[in-house]
């Protein structure tokens, strides 16, 4: 068991009560001081087990409202959750399913507004102006600044406050409403058929239902409909006079109260020749048609909930109906017309859109070469993210559609399919063997956990730190050798990932010879002999960045400035910059992609880079002027004070007595250094060299040091004063003087 702790986290927990899908097990969770959940996955399981004492969690609800809202929606379905309890962690048994806590009830519940995170467990980091409000709304009792979200890029287009001529997309209100409506004839499909015929006799737009080949082997109107079709009914291709009074037909028919549409942006079209979602009857499946309609209602449902159930019915209905004959790339347009903020399409458009500008490329492990379930929810679990930054070129699937639409693709066909590729990966099983690889549970980490590992700098300068990282997306830690410069690369590489997380840090040094085809991209030998085109450590944290836009990625740079970053970084060294971290930036490589193709690519916003410089290197040259406009730069000192000597004597078992003297004779000799005009203040020995890496043995301090001084510090000053070698042995002899 893992005991509470005092400390404060970065980490909260918004989490549902459902037990499975059963009734809500808020008031027996509250009652016996825990929660739980119910046959969780590997990965939920992972979340649990990572749940730390002292962490903040509450118990949401989640569902859509239209109507006495306190901010206009416009007629607008609003996603909203609802706060019912929050607390603290107590412990943790590391069971993969259960945890305790001291909760609070929340009565009546508080409603938050803009919810979108669809997960039985949501782990929210502070940091971010979004969740630091969340955090504050739930567990501080502050209010929601709801001007602030509803002009937010994500929400802007339904609910901001700009000119009615800046609001697009209305006609989702009414697709919307036709999907409602569309529902209740699930289980009256005769009287649905039987009301399009009836439609048909004024507009001979859907004479093209009327052409169906029976089992009977007579031809007539088709006896079964799926909903796709029918709404598919009006987006296909005629003239916008003729799908305005189709749908004025269907929504007075349907009882729909929303306007019809004045225009269609952003809405893909079916094929007149392929407008039916099934084939004719002779040649049909008889579950064919019902397992359409289970997709849509199952779509619905998932498209206002959070319930983990729900998701595993929407996955589990797509595949059921997924490469079936006539069902195809259609499907997700189906999806997008029924619920156009929730669903993506994947029309051709939207396909070279996707790939080509937004960098992200499809799996397709679904029949016939096509998307299943696992690889849809994967790219939208990649997309939403995104949607939510400033800078990036689209912020929602309609806008993405209409873009699409205008897109002039310079690589890829219209309607060509997308390869598979590792930008997207699916949850389910990301291994490639026959093996499965169980997941590892999230080690939380944070700025508590890097001074208590032994770091002699303040909080709030951590603290800052971490804000001018996240805020420049490029960081160097700068300082005389010894200052633990790499030690807290890493570390501060962790705790802007809040979880010690291995995989998302690649880190490499930089050396005179390391070239751009090492770093980025270039040609390598393979091994039949021939040369292949490998994608280097830089590249390989871009894509794994773009995969996963949820998580933090970090690149640690060691001794930044021995290479030339302008050559080794090449056209991505523009990039960096914090400005240009977005598709619209992106350009092309030196290299063509593996496949010959030249796709433009950018640095995603969730990948962060960190190098290292030691300013006392005189054979290094001054840093590229580009390099240093595009980091921030942060100076390290020696620390020796009263905190490196608590620390040493608490955790590394030096006397006190020791440590004062240790910390007196190299504060001394720092001082001579940055006295000396040949040298100054950057060749001052740093705290590094005389911390010990574990605990000593007693009575080995006085022992250990002076190994230090004749194997670390002697050398490194030898090479200060390589011209003058008597001013070096006479600052070693004042260490050691009485020692």
């Amino acid at each position: 068991m893992t005991e509470k702790t005092s400390v404060a986290s970065p980490v909260c927990w918004f989490v549902g009560a459902s037990f499975g899908g059963t009734n809500d097990q808020t008031p027996r969770f509250l009652a016996e001081g825990v929660w739980e959940v119910d046959s969780p996955t590997e990965k939920e399981s992972a979340h649990v087990n990572s749940m730390k004492p002292g962490e903040r969690i509450a118990i949401k609800a989640a569902y859509v409202r239209k109507h006495d809202l306190p901010f206009d929606n416009r007629g607008q379905s609003v996603a909203v959750m609802a706060i019912k309890a929050t607390g603290v962690v107590l412990s943790n048994e590391r069971n993969g399913h259960s945890v305790k806590v001291k909760w609070s009830p929340v009565s009546p519940p508080r409603e938050w507004y803009f919810y979108t995170y669809q997960r039985t467990m949501w782990r929210v980091e502070a940091g971010e102006w979004s969740s630091d409000a969340l955090i504050a709304f739930a567990f501080e009792n502050q209010p929601q600044d709801l001007e602030r979200f509803c002009n937010a890029p994500y929400w802007r287009e339904r609910f901001g406050t700009g000119a009615p001529d800046q609001r697009r997309f209305g006609w989702t209100r009414f697709f919307e409403a036709v999907a409602d409506k569309l529902l209740v004839f699930r289980s009256m499909r005769a009287e649905l058929i039987a009301g399009l015929q009836e439609i048909g006799t004024r507009n001979d737009v859907l004479d093209y239902l009327a052409v169906d080949k029976r089992t009977d082997g007579t031809k007539g109107w088709v006896r079964d409909i799926c909903p796709f079709t029918v709404m598919g009914s009006f987006n296909r291709g005629i003239t916008d006079s003729n799908r305005k009074k189709l749908a004025a037909e269907l929504a007075k028919f349907l009882d729909v109260d929303e306007a019809v549409p004045s225009s269609f942006e952003g809405i893909p079209l079916l094929h007149n020749m392929k407008s039916w979602y099934f084939p004719f009857e002779e040649e049909r499946q008889s579950d064919h048609i019902d397992s359409l309609w289970e997709v849509f209602a199952a779509g619905l449902a998932y498209a206002g909930s959070d319930e983990a159930s729900l998701r595993v019915r929407f996955s589990e209905a797509f595949d059921r109906a997924n490469g079936r004959p006539n069902v195809g790339w259609n499907l997700t347009i189906g999806l997008y017309w029924i619920r156009p903020w929730s669903f993506l399409s994947l029309d051709g458009n939207s396909q070279a859109y996707l790939s080509n500008k937004l960098g992200l490329r499809l799996g397709k492990s679904g029949p016939k070469g096509r998307c299943a379930a696992a690889d849809y929810l994967a790219a939208m679990d990649a997309l939403e993210p995104r949607f939510k930054e400033v800078d990036y070129p689209v912020h929602s699937y309609p806008e993405m559609s209409l873009e699409a639409w205008t897109y002039q693709d310079p690589v890829a066909t219209i309607g060509e399919s997308v390869s598979i590729d590792e930008l997207i990966v699916a949850e389910v099983d990301d291994s490639a063997s026959d093996t499965v690889r169980p997941m590892a549970s999230l080690e939380p980490f944070s700025v508590s956990d890097i001074l208590k590992d032994g770091c002699f700098l303040e909080r709030d300068e951590l603290e800052r730190m971490l804000e001018r990282w996240r805020e420049k997306k490029n960081l160097i830690l700068q300082g005389p050798p010894g200052t633990g410069k790499t030690w807290l690369a890493k570390r501060l590489a962790y705790a802007l990932m809040t979880q010690k997380d291995e995989a998302r840090i690649r880190a490499v040094q930089f050396h005179p010879n390391l070239s751009y085809e090492d770093f980025v991209r270039g040609w390598r030998p393979a091994g039949d002999g021939k040369l292949s085109l490998v994608d280097g450590v830089f590249m390989e944290a871009i894509n794994a960045a773009k995969a996963k836009p949820n998580l933090k990625f970090v690149v640690v740079i060691e001794e930044i400035n021995r290479g030339n970053p302008a050559q080794i970084f090449g056209e991505l060294l523009t990039l960096l910059e914090a400005g240009k971290r977005t598709p619209s930036e992106a350009l092309e490589l030196c290299y063509a992609d593996a496949d010959g193709r030249r796709r433009a690519v950018h640095i995603p916003e969730n990948l962060y880079v960190i190098g290292t410089m030691n300013i006392a290197d005189r054979s290094l040259a001054l840093v590229d002027l580009a390099l240093r406009r595009r980091f921030a730069f942060i100076g390290l000192e020696p620390r020796l004070g009263p905190v490196w000597r608590d620390w040493v004597v608490k955790t590394r078992g030096l006397d006190t007595s020791v440590a004062q003297d240790i910390e007196q004779r190299v504060n001394e000799l720092n001082e001579a250094i940055a006295s000396d005009a040949r040298l100054g203040k950057q060749f001052r020995v740093g705290h590094s060299y005389v911390t010990p890496a574990h605990a000593l043995e007693a009575g080995s301090a006085r022992r250990w040091f002076e190994q230090v001084v004749e194997t670390e510090i002697g050398p490194l000053l030898e090479e200060y004063w390589f011209d003058a070698p008597d001013e070096a042995r006479k600052a070693c002899e004042r260490l050691l003087k009485g020692w």
